[in-house]
């Protein structure tokens, strides 16, 4: 039954979604083309990284606050790596282990220590920002290698290198969240906690594992910005977490817990990406894209509210 509630509101989230592309494409006629599609596709897929890490901890009642200094600090560590001579897969691998430990280390506060998501999310946004500019004297570094910019800078089929990855791993995550243990534990633990306790549910090692692949993914998303602009800059990420809860949240994540879906989040994140297209293309300035977003998340919620424990 709640599998067809969960679809239900997947598709109103989609019909959003078109209503928006119906509206733009009639009021400006380069927004439904080809090449725009892609490059809201392409502007969509690093918070899209960063929401479907997001969409797994809000699901089981958490949050997590330092997505984006955890990508910066990721980013500039694999960045460096590759600058000294390090091999890319190598330097791509410890980036990955520094968003993944950074995960770890909120996770093991939340779960073992039993502080709040919040709070420990929050510190953690301070602390990984802290260091990124520590470690680089808050300057950026450049000269990425050609073979790491080429690939993330390139295509298949005509579809852009990070659109492909986004998509595969939201594929992976559909996967863990729908067909797997874990899957079914996240939604227990989001639920009722107590209850998934009961049922003896692992509750602290679920949670540890939501806000590792959050941080996984935030250094996914690091990476790719890295490739796209051939330098990392400490101050990378700057208020991604809350796009990433914008994108969850508007694909029906609640931040009660129990509930939200990876095509959700998927959705979610391009109506953001559309949504800001859009309005530039018609030149509405920056502040009033933010209060169409602000509005758009506020409506997220009513719905929310309104659909919830039916």
């Amino acid at each position: 039954m709640s599998a067809i509630k969960l679809n239900v509101r997947d598709a109103g989230t989609l019909v959003g979604l078109v209503i928006i592309f119906v509206v733009f494409s009639f009021l400006s006629p380069v927004f439904f083309t080809v090449p725009n599609l892609l490059n809201i596709l392409q502007q969509s897929s690093l918070n899209a990284a960063i929401a479907l890490g997001m969409t797994l901890v809000i699901i089981s009642a958490g949050i997590d606050l330092s997505v984006g200094p955890t990508a910066a600090l990721s980013a500039v560590l694999g960045a460096s790596l590759m600058v000294s001579g390090v091999p890319v897969p190598i330097a791509v691998l410890g980036a990955l282990c520094i968003g993944s430990l950074g995960g770890l280390f909120n996770g093991v506060l939340i779960a073992y220590a039993g502080l709040q998501p919040f709070i420990v999310t929050l510190g953690s946004l301070s602390l990984y920002r802290a260091l990124s500019l520590i470690y680089t004297g808050g300057n950026p570094i450049f000269g990425i290698p050609a073979e790491f910019r080429a690939f993330m800078n390139g295509s298949l089929f005509g579809i852009p290198s990070s659109i492909l990855i986004v998509a595969s791993i939201a594929l992976i995550l559909w996967v863990v969240l729908n067909k797997t243990p874990l899957g079914e534990y996240i939604f227990a633990v989001g639920g009722n906690e107590e209850a998934a306790r009961v049922c003896s549910v692992p509750v602290a090692k679920t949670k540890v594992a939501v806000y590792m692949i959050s941080g996984f993914l935030a250094s996914v998303a690091g990476l790719v910005l890295v490739g796209r602009l051939g330098a990392a800059d400490p101050t990378l990420g700057n208020l991604w977490e809350l796009d990433a809860i914008a994108a969850a949240a508007i694909g029906g994540a609640s931040l009660m817990g129990g509930k939200g879906s990876i095509i959700g989040t998927i959705l979610g994140a391009v109506i953001l990406g559309a949504l800001r297209n859009g309005l530039t293309l018609l030149n509405i300035q920056a502040f009033y894209q933010l209060l169409a977003t602000g509005l758009i998340i506020i409506v997220a919620m009513l719905i929310d509210r309104a659909t919830r424990g039916k």
